[in-house]
């Protein structure tokens, strides 16, 4: 009896470990997303003016966006 015991201990650590991974995951991907929109947001309210100065095009926010949230 007390190796099922045991082995209920193992379960519910390895559950735990396995949710606590999904979580920390979860949260990597919700953070990498806020910097995708605020990026976005940002280099979409600058005029066309604005973009030409720091050498973007319009065109270019998306690439931009995705590049500083999903390729550090």
């Amino acid at each position: 009896m007390a190796y099922t015991s045991n082995a209920n201990v193992s379960l519910q650590s390895a559950l735990a470990a396995r949710f606590e991974e999904w979580r920390m995951d979860l949260r990597a991907r919700l953070a990498r997303r806020r910097v995708y929109k605020q990026t976005f947001g940002e280099l979409s309210a600058l005029s066309n003016r604005e973009l030409a100065d720091l050498g973007l095009n319009r065109t270019e926010i998306r690439r931009i966006a995705y590049q500083a949230a999903y390729e550090l």
